[in-house]
């Protein structure tokens, strides 16, 4: 008999500590009864309370609909109801609104709650809202989108010139069409190799510089000049520089030196170290090309400019009348 009771002690105490847990929760939590008819709320925590602004007393009593409004999907409110008649948890997306009107994206998380016969007694569901995260989403997709189109530009533009370059020398229709197969091969390459070359893979900054300057440098290796010690990149150094690189060529060819036949690019880097710290200084200077002036719109130089400034670099632009000087500095 004291075993029993002691029993029905500790099941009351759990049962409390349980409900307590529920009440203060941080995640908003509701629960409904499927007995009544149109399976009414009949408990939400406070954390559900803040979420949605609306009171317990205006809560209380109504079927978890009253969330949903103009833009709530039929697809996710079909997954709801979907997961209600199957008895099963399941995580929907699905757009929710407050009180005051304003919306949220509710991950919501709902699923039966049994009695000990296997009886369903209640169903549950949890609240999460990741409008922010899926906002942060929409604005690195679009991002990943704006600068794809950019470089898809660069390409178009640098082959124009690539073809009117080599028009000029090559007559011959067949031989010309050779040659800008192989240069737009090249310029592929050089994306690929650069830009989406493997984390774990280092490339030297001469082996890179060089494999970008070949691809659009419309007279190859004579266009350009590499002057640096052996350095291989860090990882996370690879992706800013080449992306820079591919910048810096591609505004050469449109409006500087890569752009005309006797144009040429110096570019020359050396490691200063102090102490326990080491920079790689790092010139790209042009040479025998257009007269150049410092542009209106200097949406390139922005994307170099942020890409230095991410890794803890350096950089300056010098808009010389006869050509452009970049210096930066890249911590080793």
């Amino acid at each position: 008999m004291n075993i029993a009771k002691n029993r029905a002690r500790w099941d009351l105490k759990n049962d409390m500590a349980m409900a307590q847990a529920v009440l203060h929760a941080r995640i908003p939590l509701c629960i409904s009864d499927p007995c009544r008819p149109d399976n009414p709320i009949v408990f939400v925590n406070s954390a559900f309370l803040d979420l949605t602004g609306y009171s317990e007393d205006e809560i209380i009593g109504e079927n978890c609909r009253i969330l949903q409004g103009q833009d709530t999907t039929k697809e996710s409110v079909d997954s709801v109801r979907s997961a209600i008649q199957a008895q099963r948890v399941e995580t929907v997306e699905i757009l929710n609104y407050r009180k005051d009107g304003s919306s949220f994206v509710n991950a919501l998380q709902i699923g039966p709650i049994l009695d000990d016969d296997g009886k369903l007694v209640f169903y549950f569901g949890s609240q999460l809202d990741v409008t922010a995260k899926r906002d942060a989403e929409r604005r690195s997709r679009q991002l990943a989108d704006d600068e794809l189109v950019h470089r898809l530009r660069n390409i178009v533009n640098v082959m124009n010139v690539v073809i009117r370059m080599t028009a000029r020398e090559e007559k011959d229709a067949t031989v010309l069409g050779s040659i800008l197969a192989e240069r737009l091969r090249t310029l592929s390459d050089a994306h690929f190799q650069t830009i989406n070359r493997p984390h774990d893979q280092n490339l030297s900054l001469r082996e890179l510089a060089q494999t970008i300057l070949l691809a659009y440098s419309p007279k190859s290796a004579q266009q350009f000049n590499l002057d640096g010690p052996d350095v291989m990149l860090p990882t996370y150094l690879l992706s800013c520089i080449s992306l820079s690189l591919h910048e810096l060529a591609t505004n050469s060819v449109k409006y500087g030196a890569l752009g005309v036949e006797e144009g040429k690019v110096n570019v020359d880097w050396v490691v200063q170290t102090a102490g326990e710290n080491s920079t790689l200084e790092f010139r790209w200077c042009e040479t025998n090309g257009p007269s150049v002036a410092k542009p209106e719109r200097q949406s390139g130089s922005k994307i170099v400019n942020d890409l230095i400034a991410a890794v803890g670099g350096s950089i300056e632009l010098h808009w010389k009348e006869t050509g452009l000087i970049v210096e930066a500095e890249f911590p080793l």
